[in-house]
C-alpha cells in the first residue's frame, strides 16, 4: 500500500469511530437510565410491600373479630398471595443486595446477573467447575494411595481448601440470583472448607500415616459419586426444564435434592454409603486421637466429620417422607382430575 491508500483507509477509519462514539454516546446514556429505572422499581417495590404489610395485618384483626369467614376477606387473602408471588418475580430482574459473606469478600461489587442466557452460563460454568475438579482429585487421591509422597499429598489437600473457598463464593453469587439451595448444603461447605484447612496444618506423623489411606479412599469414593450424581441431575434437570417443571438456577449439590426422584434407587445407596463413610471417618480419628503423638487437628477432625455426616444423613432422611408425601398426593389429585374428566 502506498501513502494515499493508506491515508484512505485512515479516513474511512475515522468514520467508523465517529459511528462508534455516537453508539458508545447512546450506551452511557441508556445504562443511566436503566439505573434510574431499576431505583424507581425498587422504590416501588418496597412500597408495595409496605402497604400490603399494613392490609394483611388489618385482616388478621378482622378476621379475629369476625365468627364467620366473610367472602370478601377470603377473595383479599388470595389476592394477596398472587401479589406476592408477582412481587418476587419483579424482584428477581433487579440487582440484590451481596450477602455478608459476599460484602467480607468482595465489598460492595454487585454481583447480580439481570440476563437470563448469563444467568445460565454462569450456572453451567459453576457445574463444569464442580465436574472438573472432582476428576482431579479423583486422580490426585489414587496416585497418593500408590504413592507415599508429601509434596503430593498437600497438593491434593490444597487443592480441596481452594476447591470449596471456591466453592462457597459461587455459590453465594448463585443464591444472590435466586438459586434455591438448601442452607444446610451451604454450610456442609463451610465446614468442608475448615476441614481441608485443618488437614492442611496436619503435621506429617504416626497419626497422619495411619489416617492417610482412609482419607485418600474417602476423596475417591466422593469424586465418583459426584461424577454419577452429576450426570444423573443434569439429565433429570434438562427433562424437568424442557417441560417448564423447575427454576432456571437450580444446581446440582453434594446431598439429596427435593426433585431428585426419576430412577433414584440406584443412586440413594451411594449417597448413603458416602454419608456413613463420614462417620466411620469421624470414628476412626476418634480411635487415632488416643495416639500419643496425636495433635490437636485430631479431635476437632473427628467431631467435624461427625457433624457432617449426622448433618447430611438427618437432612436426607427427613426429606425422603416429605417429598414421598408430597409425590403421594399429587398422584392423587391428579387421579382425582382424571376421574372428573
Amino acid at each position: 500500500m502506498d501513502i494515499e491508500e493508506v491515508q484512505k483507509e485512515w479516513e474511512d477509519l475515522r468514520v467508523d469511530f465517529k459511528r462508534l462514539e455516537t453508539i458508545n454516546k447512546d450506551y452511557a446514556t441508556k445504562l443511566e437510565e436503566v439505573g434510574d429505572l431499576q431505583g424507581a422499581c425498587m422504590k416501588e417495590l418496597n412500597h408495595q410491600r409496605y402497604r400490603m404489610s399494613l392490609i394483611a395485618n388489618a385482616l388478621k384483626s378482622v378476621d379475629k373479630k369476625s365468627i364467620e369467614k366473610d367472602e370478601r376477606l377470603l377473595t383479599l387473602e388470595k389476592e394477596i398471595m398472587k401479589r406476592k408471588a408477582m412481587l418476587h418475580e419483579i424482584e428477581a430482574t433487579l440487582p440484590k443486595q451481596n450477602s455478608l459473606y459476599l460484602k467480607i469478600i468482595l465489598g460492595n461489587v454487585n454481583v447480580s446477573i439481570l440476563n437470563k442466557n448469563d444467568k445460565f452460563k454462569y450456572k453451567d460454568e459453576y457445574e463444569k467447575f464442580k465436574l472438573i475438579l472432582s476428576a482431579i482429585a479423583f486422580v490426585l487421591a489414587v496416585l497418593n494411595l500408590l504413592i507415599d509422597f508429601r509434596p503430593l499429598q498437600l497438593i491434593m489437600i490444597f487443592l480441596l481448601v481452594w476447591y470449596y473457598c471456591t466453592l462457597t463464593i459461587r455459590e453465594s453469587i448463585l443464591k444472590v440470583n435466586g438459586s434455591r439451595i438448601k442452607g444446610w448444603w451451604r454450610l456442609h461447605h463451610f465446614i468442608s472448607t475448615a476441614v481441608a484447612g485443618i488437614i492442611l496444618v496436619w503435621p506429617q506423623n504416626e497419626p497422619w500415616n495411619e489416617f492417610r489411606h482412609t482419607f485418600m479412599w474417602f476423596i475417591a469414593y466422593i469424586s465418583v459419586v459426584q461424577y454419577m450424581q452429576f450426570r444423573y441431575q443434569s439429565g433429570v434437570l434438562y427433562r424437568l426444564k424442557a417441560l417448564g417443571a423447575r427454576h432456571n438456577m437450580d444446581i446440582t449439590i453434594e446431598g439429596f435434592h427435593s426433585w431428585m426422584w426419576r430412577g433414584l434407587s440406584y443412586l440413594l445407596p451411594f449417597l448413603f454409603g458416602g454419608y456413613m463413610f463420614q462417620l466411620y471417618i469421624a470414628y476412626t480419628l476418634y480411635q487415632i486421637s488416643y495416639h500419643p503423638e496425636a495433635t490437636w487437628q485430631v479431635p476437632v477432625l473427628s467431631m467435624s466429620f461427625l457433624l457432617i455426616g449426622i448433618g447430611n444423613t438427618a437432612t436426607t432422611l427427613m426429606l425422603i417422607p416429605q417429598k414421598l408425601s408430597e409425590q403421594d398426593q399429587k398422584w392423587r389429585q391428579n387421579k382425582g382430575e382424571a376421574k372428573t374428566e
